[in-house]
């Protein structure tokens, strides 16, 4: 596997009698297979919320799209697989695949009871799962239908990043339309995964799929993009830089001697990922200059290896003393996800302190930046949402999740 890094400005031409200017630099990045055989070994670990509110066809459906998901597993990969109520246990110890009826068994026998304890049901996924990481790719899916009552959600948070440590990817995915989206959000974001949204029971077996096929499609691991930026070029101070594909997350930018790191964690072969960064540039003399280099550094499953480096990749801007603008329209869409998922997150803050027509009046305006993007099933969603709070009306649990989903991704039909 090798690595695909390819850096576009929001405008490649620059004026050269402005003293100050501002790009956004999209870097879309992807793992390259040099083989027809893509498949890497998967690691995988199911952490399954099994607690009193999962009673009944919540339960059967997840057990069924669990099982499911274990006979789409291939030899060479391993499994196991966690329950949690306000309790934890480990349901099925990691293993390969020798005994999948014995383990497709204990998942039927699962029974809904108890509270809910996401973060003892984390710690041990994370025990387990790294029990079986070398040469492969480590995925968790957690799986909670509520609030985290008996457990500590700043304790969730550690855990995800220690799952880092251990270069293992958490994806979280929300049952139903009491789990608490920003616990969950904050945990897919810090284990560098996705989260999901299971609105319907019968939803179950899709949702968990479609996050299989994401995670069979990686083919490198523990990703870092490195910045190194030349003279007269700086970051934005506040909110520098985000990934805006496959999944629109805020960033921490890690200054690292003279260069910048950020964790991408894995890539995959099938979709990229797109990082956003917003840079400013002092007076610069007329012609192509180099403003940054770019470079990966990853781990090769396939091979064991790790530590590897891509190619250093400069980028390079045209000054102009006469200008003439050249924007980018793939960085312009890049621009306006990001715009979208910040524009939502403003009427969120404004709807929890109970400003409701300063959530609509932003909900319309992320409805209008959703057209914009050609993004129609989350413009229907916000613009639906800001006529509730415009009438009157309170938005639902669900609502509230739809309206986070659609402002992190593009939903697939």
């Amino acid at each position: 596997m090798k690595v695909g890094l390819h850096p576009a400005l929001s405008d490649i031409n620059l004026d050269a009698n402005q003293p100050s200017s501002q790009r956004q630099l999209s870097i879309a990045i992807r793992a390259i297979s040099q083989s027809l055989d893509q498949s890497l070994p998967l690691n995988l670990c199911l952490i399954l919320d099994h607690s009193g509110s999962m009673h009944g066809r919540p339960l059967e459906t997840v057990k069924k799209a669990a099982i499911q998901l274990i006979e789409r597993l291939k030899q060479g990969d391993r499994i196991c697989v966690i329950a949690f109520d306000h309790r934890a246990k480990v349901l099925v110890p990691n293993q390969g695949l020798d005994n999948t009826e014995t383990i497709k068994s204990q998942i039927r026998q699962l029974t809904a009871d108890g509270g809910t304890a996401i973060d003892e049901g984390l710690k041990l996924g994370i025990e387990e799962v790294a029990k079986g990481k070398a040469e492969a790719v480590s995925q968790v899916f957690l799986l909670t239908d509520g609030e985290n009552e008996h457990g500590d959600n700043k304790r969730c948070l550690k855990l995800a990043q220690l799952a880092v440590e251990h270069k293992l990817t958490i994806n979280s995915l929300g049952f139903g339309a009491n789990w608490n989206q920003d616990v969950l959000e904050k945990i897919a974001d810090a284990g560098s995964g996705a989260l999901c949204y299971i609105e319907q029971p019968e939803q179950a077996v899709q949702e968990f799929g479609r996050l299989f096929n994401r995670i069979q499609a990686v083919g490198l691991t523990n990703a870092y993009l490195v910045f190194e930026l030349m003279p007269k070029v700086r970051f934005a101070e506040l909110k520098p830089i985000a990934q805006v594909a496959p999944d629109t997350i805020e960033l921490p930018l890690q200054p690292q001697g003279d260069q910048f790191v950020v964790r991408l964690g894995d890539l995959m072969t099938d979709a990229e990922r797109v990082i956003l960064a917003n840079l400013y540039l002092g007076q610069l003399s007329v012609g192509y200059q180099a403003i940054a280099k770019l470079q990966v550094l990853y781990d090769d499953p396939a091979t064991g290896e790790e530590g590897l480096k891509s190619e250093q990749i400069p980028v390079e801007i045209n000054v102009q003393s006469t200008y003439q603008p050249a924007p980018n329209t793939k960085v312009q869409q890049s621009i306006l996800a990001l715009a979208k998922y910040r524009q939502t997150q403003i009427a969120e803050a404004k709807l929890q302190k109970g400003d409701r027509a300063g959530a609509a009046t932003m909900l319309q305006t992320a409805a209008n930046t959703a057209i914009q993007m050609g993004d129609q099933s989350a413009a229907t969603v916000l613009q639906t949402n800001a006529t509730r709070l415009q009438s009157g009306e309170d938005l639902s649990e669900a609502d509230r999740k739809k309206t986070r989903i659609v402002s992190k991704t593009i939903l697939q039909d």
